[in-house]
């Protein structure tokens, strides 16, 4: 009997240790459980919050001083964007020589869209667009040699700076910024590379933010002068990058790497134009 008396009470022992946890769990659990109630609560709360805010802002746009109005107000900046605009192709007028003592100023591309460019119709070559009367001439920048016709070289890279200062204009009216900045200096114009020309060898992590923040940006010249013209071709895809940049912004498909001029044109064209005003 008091074998059997000491047995039970080592099982009542252990049953009451059990209890005493059980009962902690129990408190922990209430107490997660007010917290996360707490915690649903201010949900509710907030999303309460949301939905009245929803509601308002629902009701404003249904009004004639919601949705209407945000449409008449960018109505009226795409309007200022084109006076602004408009003033860069006085200054800057982009037109198709159609002879010796020939020039008329013509509509770019008549076949080309906001959605894209017709696959027809591009220019032949560069050299029938100028942009203030002066031919943006590729041929130096490719074949740079002894006999190159200086004043050639010269007006190309005058025809580049006013590119350049057309594309700064433009894109600070549509406040784009650019992905290759211009720092312009007339026929001495450089256009900046903000990549990275260095590339880490080490896989450490640290030693790749070290080089990076090392890394300065490159300029490369948007002239021929005492300039390799590797670098200076170079250039020039980089600032009809920066066109491309502001024809994808307007929804326009650029219409290649060599056409700068056309780019240019096509650019002003598209702004200057009704459908401009009504997207």
């Amino acid at each position: 009997m008091q074998q059997k008396l000491e047995a039970r009470k080592m099982v009542m022992g252990n049953m009451s240790r059990h209890s005493m946890l059980a009962v902690e769990n129990t408190k922990r659990k209430e107490e997660q459980l007010s917290i996360e109630l707490r915690s649903l609560l201010v949900a509710g709360t907030s999303l309460s919050v949301a939905r009245k805010r929803l509601e308002e802002s629902n009701q404003l746009l249904s009004r004639d001083k919601g949705y209407v109005h945000l449409k008449n107000l960018q109505k009226m900046l795409r309007r200022r964007q084109q006076h602004m605009i408009s003033q860069v192709s006085l200054l800057y007028p982009v037109k198709f020589t159609m002879g010796p003592a020939q020039e008329q100023e013509l509509e770019s591309f008549p076949n080309t869209s906001r959605s894209g460019n017709s696959a027809r119709f591009k220019p032949a070559n560069q050299g029938t667009l100028t942009i203030l009367g002066l031919h943006l001439t590729m041929l130096p920048f490719k074949m740079m040699s002894f006999f190159t016709d200086k004043k050639e070289v010269q007006k190309s890279a005058t025809a580049l700076g006013y590119v350049g200062h057309a594309v700064l204009l433009i894109a600070s009216y549509l406040k784009v910024p650019l992905r290759y900045p211009l720092r312009l200096g007339g026929s001495h114009s450089y256009i900046i590379d903000h990549g990275p020309s260095i590339e880490p060898t080490s896989s450490d992590v640290s030693s790749y933010i070290v080089v990076s923040t090392d890394v300065k940006h490159v300029e490369f010249p948007l002239f021929l002068d005492g300039q390799d013209t590797t670098r200076a071709a170079y250039a020039v895809f980089l600032l009809n990058k920066d066109l491309e940049q502001l024809l994808n912004y307007i929804g326009v498909k650029s219409l290649g790497p060599r056409h700068v001029l056309a780019n240019l044109k096509e650019l002003v064209r598209t702004i200057q134009s009704v459908d401009y005003i009504d997207t």
